[in-house]
Formats: C-alpha cells, sequence, structure tokens
C-alpha cells in the first residue's frame, strides 16, 4: 500500500483546495492534505514532522505567502514549498524564488502543478541525499581527525589549492603555527630546502600526484630537525580533489645516522688511500725498474729507426718496424703508469661493471719485478666464464695488490710459487683466491692478521688486510684465510654480482 504524500496548503479558498487535490490525484498522487488559513495554523502545521511538501497561496485575508515562505525556511528549510496562486506576478514570481520557494505556479495554469511538485520532490529527495552523504563525509572526516590525532605523527590537511585546512595538535606545538596560518609554513623550511619542497609541492597540486619530500623544518624553538614529508590527494566520486591529506615523519636520527655513516666511509676511504700510497711507495723500485724496461726499449728502437733511415739508401720497412716497435714499447710504459695514476687517484667510491680476470692481469704487471726479485713465479688460473661485479675498480685494484704483495713478500726468503685464481660459484658469485708457500699465518690466532694495526712485518703498518676486509664486506662479500696443507697460506675473498 501506497504511503501519502502530505502536504500542508496554504488556501482560504475551499473550491481552490479542491480543485488542487483533484488535480494532483488525477496525476497519480495519492495525497493527504492539511488546509491551513491563518498564521498560527500554519506555524502549527509546520510542527508535523510528517509534512513533506507545502502548497501556498500569495495573498490570504489574514495572512499571505511571503510571510509563509519566510517562516517555512526558518522552521523547515528542508521543504519545498511551491506557490500556487492567481495573483502573483511575474516580478513578485521571481523575488519569491530569490527569497527560496521552489517554484510558482499560477491557478490559470494549474496543468504545471503535478511537474513541478513531482520535480520539487524529486530535488528535496537528491538534496535530503547529498546533505546525508555530506554529513556522512563530515562524520568519516571527524573520526579520521580524531584517530590522526592520537596517532604519534604530525599531520595536516589543505584545500584543494593547498591551502591548510587543519593541522594536528603535533605539529602546532612543534611549529607555533595552527590551521590559520595559511602558507606561513613555507617559512619554517631551511632555507637551502626551501625552494625544492615548494617546486615539489605545486607540481603535486598541479598534477594530483602523491607528494613526498625530505626537508628540514624549523621548531617554534629555532631548532631544524629534519622530516619526510608525504601528502595524497582524497577524490570524491567524480575524481576531483576534495583535500589533501599529509603526514611529517621525524627522520632526523636516520639522517644523522646517515651522515655518520658517510663521515665513516669516507674516512676508510681516506684509510685506504693512504694504504695505497704506502704500498706504492714500498713498491716505488720495482714500479720505476717496470717502468724504465719500455722506456728503454723505446729508446733502443728509436735509434734503430734513425739508423735505418740514416743509410745511404734508407731501408724504410726496417725502419717502420722499429718506430712499430718503439710505440708498442711507450704505450707498454703509458699503460703502467696509468695504473700507478688510478691507484694514487682520490676519489669517492665509483662503482662499475668490472672484470676481475682484468683487474689479476694489471696488478701482475705492476708486481712483476718485486715478484722477480724474490725469487716468485706468478701462476694464473682464470675462469674464462667469470661474470662481471658490480665494484668500485680502484678498490678491488687495491686488495688485489694487498694479497698479492702480501704472498711475495712471504716468500722473500725462500722464493716460490704465487698461484692466483678466479672462479664462478653458485648464484653468480665471484670467488678469488690468492695461495703462496711463504711463511704461512701466525700459530696464535691467524684471524688477528684483519685487526688493524696488527703485523708481522717489521715496517708494516697493520692495515692493509684490515682495510681490504673492510672494502669486501662494504661490497656484500667477505675475506677470509686459511692455511695450506703445506707451507704458505690461502687468502680467499667472495663477490656477489651486484651490490646488496
Amino acid at each position: 500500500m501506497n504511503t501519502p504524500l502530505r502536504i500542508l496548503l496554504l488556501e482560504d479558498d475551499a473550491r481552490d483546495a479542491e480543485l488542487i487535490h483533484e488535480l494532483l490525484e488525477a496525476d497519480h498522487f495519492l495525497c493527504e492534505i492539511t488546509r491551513v488559513q491563518t498564521r498560527a495554523e500554519f506555524l502549527a502545521g509546520l510542527e508535523d514532522s510528517g509534512i513533506e511538501l507545502i502548497l501556498a497561496d500569495y495573498s490570504l485575508p489574514s495572512f499571505d505567502g511571503l510571510s509563509a515562505l519566510k517562516l517555512a525556511l526558518s522552521a523547515r528549510p528542508d521543504l519545498p514549498f511551491i506557490f500556487v496562486s492567481g495573483t502573483l506576478g511575474e516580478d513578485v514570481a521571481i523575488e519569491a524564488l530569490k527569497v527560496g520557494a521552489t517554484d510558482y505556479v499560477l491557478k490559470t495554469r494549474l496543468s504545471r502543478l503535478g511537474p513541478s511538485v513531482r520535480r520539487a520532490l524529486r530535488e528535496a529527495r537528491e538534496r535530503a541525499e547529498r546533505e546525508k552523504a555530506e554529513e556522512v563525509a563530515r562524520r568519516s572526516e571527524k573520526e579520521l581527525l580524531d584517530v590522526i590525532e592520537a596517532i604519534p605523527i604530525m599531520a595536516f590537511t589543505t584545500l584543494p589549492d593547498g591551502g591548510s585546512a587543519w593541522v594536528n595538535r603535533r605539529w602546532a606545538e612543534y611549529s607555533g603555527l595552527d590551521e590559520t596560518s595559511g602558507s606561513r609554513w613555507q617559512a619554517t623550511l631551511h632555507p637551502d630546502d626551501l625552494d625544492r619542497h615548494v617546486t615539489k609541492w605545486q607540481q603535486s597540486l598541479a598534477s594530483g600526484e602523491p607528494f613526498e619530500n625530505e626537508a628540514r623544518h624549523r621548531s617554534a624553538n629555532g631548532e631544524y630537525r629534519w622530516f619526510l614529508v608525504r601528502a595524497v590527494p582524497l577524490r570524491n566520486e567524480q575524481g576531483k580533489i576534495r583535500k589533501w591529506y599529509g603526514t611529517l615523519t621525524d627522520i632526523e636520527d636516520r639522517k644523522r645516522a646517515e651522515q655518520e655513516r658517510a663521515r665513516l666511509r669516507q674516512l676508510e676511504a681516506d684509510l685506504a688511500y693512504m694504504s695505497r700510497v704506502m704500498t706504492m711507495g714500498e713498491l716505488a723500485a720495482s714500479l720505476a725498474h717496470e717502468i724504465k724496461q719500455p722506456i728503454a726499449a723505446a729508446a733502443m728502437n728509436a735509434s734503430v729507426c734513425a739508423r735505418w733511415l740514416c743509410r745511404h739508401r734508407p731501408d724504410v720497412v726496417k725502419a717502420g718496424q722499429a718506430a712499430s716497435a718503439t710505440i708498442e714499447d711507450v704505450t707498454r710504459a703509458a699503460e703502467i703508469i696509468d695504473r700507478v695514476h688510478s691507484l694514487y687517484a682520490r676519489g669517492t667510491p665509483n662503482h662499475e661493471q668490472v672484470d676481475l680476470n682484468e683487474i689479476i692481469r694489471e696488478m701482475i704487471v705492476l708486481l712483476n719485478d718485486a715478484a722477480h726479485r724474490n725469487s716468485v713465479t706468478i701462476r694464473t688460473e682464470f675462469d674464462v666464464s667469470l661474470p662481471t661485479a658490480v665494484a668500485d675498480r680502484v678498490q678491488l685494484q687495491q686488495i688485489m695488490m694487498n694479497l698479492m704483495l702480501n704472498g711475495i713478500e712471504a716468500m722473500q726468503a725462500t722464493g716460490g710459487e704465487l698461484r692466483v685464481a678466479s672462479k664462478r660459484i653458485e648464484d653468480g658469485h665471484i670467488l678469488i683466491s690468492v695461495s703462496d708457500s711463504g711463511v704461512g699465518l701466525p700459530v696464535d690466532g691467524p684471524d688477528r692478521i684483519f685487526e688493524a694495526f696488527f703485523t708481522t712485518k717489521p715496517q708494516g703498518t697493520g692495515m692493509g688486510l684490515s682495510i681490504s676486509r673492510r672494502i669486501i664486506a662494504s661490497h656484500g662479500g667477505r675475506l677470509w684465510a686459511s692455511p695450506n696443507a703445506g707451507p704458505g697460506a690461502t687468502f680467499q675473498f667472495v663477490l656477489p654480482p651486484t651490490l646488496p
């Protein structure tokens, strides 16, 4: 059974009231009409919560429709209000609509009443649904803000254009600003962070993409701290941004830890550099010999070239061969100098794809004279399928130089063979081993050789192996030593193909 439409009708003419009732029922409205004529009766009718629509004549003997409209807007602004009058002029009708009337229908054109009522009820229903949804959204937002207020984090909301809408108590206490401060939050940014932070925020506002940036904000007492600032847009059903919700997470401790790690990395790099320089100092005589050999050969070949050209009949072919040999000798000397220069170079670690077999070959060239003077032969066993590793080339050169030079020096009294091998193992990792037949590892705790300042050499610093282990660890690998079955020791390290 359909529920009747309950109408409050302000009308002094009973016949007009009856006609309105008949027309509505003819237009398929089941109506229950309460007719009133005076102000008191109208006010009493407004108190009936079941009333769904007001129809009102404009002019009555003891009351008027415009006064009724104002009373209805004050007491029941949700009710549709339609004027049904025979005396309503166009100017008066327009004024009534401006005041808040839903529509007007002239009694001479009552055929419009049904469609007007239908439209007014539809708009009222849509308005009620919209207000209900907005109220639900407001309650949800309040509940969300209450939850955010309880979370130990700084939070804020902004309007779609970035204007401040709300900040929680933690931000207000930290910054001394509230939601009425507008864009003054920018004044809390560190001068070095201001332009980048504001630019990224404006880009997010323009694109609608989530915002994230790290910046320093000044507290109310003038202290700057690092914060990770994030903001995401809240959109309506049409996809339009309603608000931005954001948080500020204090990352000061993390930043300080990062700075401390950076300082330690720089300290390690400085120590590694000092170790390289000292090692190169120890190799000065060997390096001089390695460089002098190709230079002397180049000088000799250049002299031969000159003699071939100075003959009565110059032999251009022989002179060309001597010149080519000169170029090869000079190129070899230049390559040795380049390798030495790279080891002396000072800079921050530069990770790239590195061929460990190539690095071993380079170190053999630099250490060949030192090995020869100590009656040591160098034998290599290369895995031709060895993958490259992501590493710092200079640091790996330093490690190979340390391990190979240590092996050569361990055999300086007896001579022997230094074996250097590369091998691909499980998961694509790389294993490098350096074996000698020298004095072996210390009996009292062989792992002590990796401790800083521990050395068995009269002129040693005790830093080479300690730094080498740190470098390998920073690349995600491991360096260790073990005694051989016979004389000597084997040093090995494993590197992953990529950085951890």
